[in-house]
């Protein structure tokens, strides 16, 4: 197995993201509000990657205790990290790190371009792209601001549609 991961963060950088940086995984913030306000505080149409379908903050705190390593990437808004996320995912894989998952941002994109609505198949029925659907970070009750800013990274709340953002994706690593 590869044991310099630096590359990795070369990776993230041509692949669109503005900057990455490796991270302890007991960084990672957990907070039951977080999935609730997910839940109740979104528009989007519910799918396979938004709550009830995702860990719970309890269940994720647990699965993140697996790893001894993280990857934090942070994207502007035109670069969006879910798709980075699933492809240094899958090239950590193939560098002998079996365990790594990648959690991305936001609500899944995945069908998007094919159907005019979120999701194209709701809560209920087969995912049409399970090999790559990822929950947001959010949707498992992830703090990402808290986990952001206990990271060196910037995050605001937005004003406004308009205002341009950092987006965050996450591995978990080992």
């Amino acid at each position: 197995m590869d044991q310099d991961l630096t590359r990795f963060l070369e990776l993230a950088k041509s692949l669109g993201a503005y900057e990455a940086k490796f991270i302890d995984p007991a960084t990672i913030k957990t907070a039951a509000w977080v999935r609730m306000k997910c839940m109740y505080g979104c528009s989007s149409r519910r799918g396979h990657c938004c709550p009830p379908n995702t860990p719970t903050p309890k269940e994720a705190r647990e699965i993140i205790d697996c790893y001894q390593k993280a990857m934090l990437i942070h994207c502007h808004q035109d670069d969006r990290p879910t798709k980075i996320v699933l492809q240094l995912e899958r090239e950590l894989f193939l560098s002998g790190y079996y365990k790594v998952i990648g959690l991305g941002n936001g609500v899944c994109e995945l069908c998007r371009p094919y159907y005019k609505e979120k999701c194209a198949y709701p809560a209920g029925e087969k995912c049409a792209q399970p090999k790559e659907a990822r929950p947001s970070m959010e949707a498992c009750g992830i703090d990402v601001f808290a986990t952001v800013r206990a990271n060196g990274f910037p995050i605001e709340v937005l004003p406004d549609k308009e205002s341009k953002g950092n987006y965050y994706g996450l591995l978990l690593i080992e």
